[in-house]
Parts: C-alpha cells; structure tokens; sequence
C-alpha cells in the first residue's frame, strides 16, 4: 500500500474512543448519523473532538449521545452560542433500535459510541453493544497483547 493511499484511508476517522476497547467486549456494532449543527460539522473537519466518557442513551425508542465533546472554532461560530456537550440524536433504524433496546436491558450490557468518521460527506458514529471487563480480564487482554508483540519480535529476528 502506498503512502498516499494510507494517508487516504486514515483521514476518514475524525475520533476513536480507545477507552471503550479497554473497558469492555464488544458484542454488536452499528452505524448511525449524527444530526449535526453547521458549526460542529466545520469543527469535525478541523478533527476537534473527543469520544472520551459519553455514552448513548435510549429514552423513548429514540438514541442520544451524551458527553461527546466537539470544540468549536472560534472563526467558525462567532454568532452562534456554542455548546460542545451538547446532547446530539443519533439516527438509526427502528430494527436497530429494537436490537439495542433490548440489549441494554439484558444484565450487564451497555452501549458505547467507539469512532466518529466521514462516510462519503456524512458524519457516522460507530456505536456498540458492549459488556463490561472485570479487572482480571484487563489484565489477560495485556498478557496476550504483550505476547503477541513478543512473537513478531521473535519472527522478525530469526528471519534476519
């Protein structure tokens, strides 16, 4: 793959929640819009965001994503009053709503938005049916990262 090709694949993702791989396993994904005011729209071009501690709410056979943080561009909203925690609704299908609806009230279960990204000249937000980790399985998840990390080393230096 060539660099530009590489730079062209990555500039599609304007926020990654890396904190929510950590946390829990993830059992279902989904795709969903985001409604979006002119100003956030600019400061998601500029990559001004932040997917750390939200989380979706379901209230009313309807999605909303709470404690995402977009920053405003201070040329961009000068006649706006902007709030960049603002509680955004998320657009999904009413199959899928019935999906993580009844996901959620499973014991255990939770949704969590895990990217923001550019689908052509949409904005979606990668959201998921999540259960949570218990510290031991942190820890197995690190093992097997660190060993696996340890065996391309070994790979590569034999292959020398």
């Amino acid at each position: 793959m060539s660099k530009q090709t590489k730079s062209q694949a990555n500039s599609g993702t304007i926020a990654l929640n890396k904190k929510a791989k950590h946390d829990y396993f993830v059992e279902e994904r989904f795709e969903a819009g985001i409604a979006l005011t002119g100003w956030e729209v600019k400061s998601l071009r500029a990559g001004k965001a932040q997917l750390i501690d939200s989380y979706v709410l379901l209230k009313d056979g309807e999605a909303f994503l709470l404690g995402a943080h977009i920053s405003p561009l201070t040329t961009a909203s000068t006649h706006v009053i902007a709030d960049p925690t603002r509680t955004r609704k998320l657009l999904l299908k009413a199959r899928e709503l019935d999906k993580l609806l009844g996901g959620v009230q499973q014991k255990g279960f939770s949704c969590v938005p895990l990217a923001l990204y550019w689908k052509k000249h949409l904005v979606k937000c990668e959201i998921a049916l999540v259960r949570g980790k218990k510290d031991f399985d942190k820890r197995q998840t690190l093992k097997e990262r660190d060993w696996n990390r340890e065996k391309q080393r070994i790979v590569r230096d034999s292959n020398r």
